[in-house]
């Protein structure tokens, strides 16, 4: 979806909030040659109470590898789990598309735990 796209249909605010948006920290990227699209698998640490959950990511065309871990990145953790290939994604990194249709991950400000809910 690009930035034309026409806006989705009205939710709730409950409904929004059923999403559970975490911030979480890259600790690993590795390649993921069997994916059908370039992507990375990221191992990526939410703090206590979530732990650890890998995800797959297309974001290969602005993010080397080498430039991932300590990268701090949004996600909704309460998706149910996805196999991808031999990846079990547990999680959606969230990003928003560039003019060129590259994925650029979204981030928060600031000092805000590992795990913090985005409010």
């Amino acid at each position: 979806m690009d930035a034309a796209a026409p806006p989705l249909p009205p939710i709730s605010p409950d409904d929004f909030f059923r999403a559970d948006l975490r911030l979480g920290e890259i600790v690993t990227a590795e390649a993921f040659p069997q994916a059908r699209k370039p992507a990375w698998r990221l191992t990526i640490d939410f703090g206590p109470g979530v732990g650890v959950k890998t995800s797959s990511a297309q974001i290969t065309q602005l993010y080397p590898r080498e430039s991932l871990p300590g990268r701090r990145v949004l996600a909704v953790i309460n998706f149910p789990p996805r196999q991808i290939g031999p990846v079990r994604s547990e999680v959606l990194v969230l990003g928003v598309h560039d003019a060129q249709g590259r994925v650029c991950l979204l981030s928060a400000d600031g000092e805000a735990p590992l795990g913090a809910r985005v409010a």
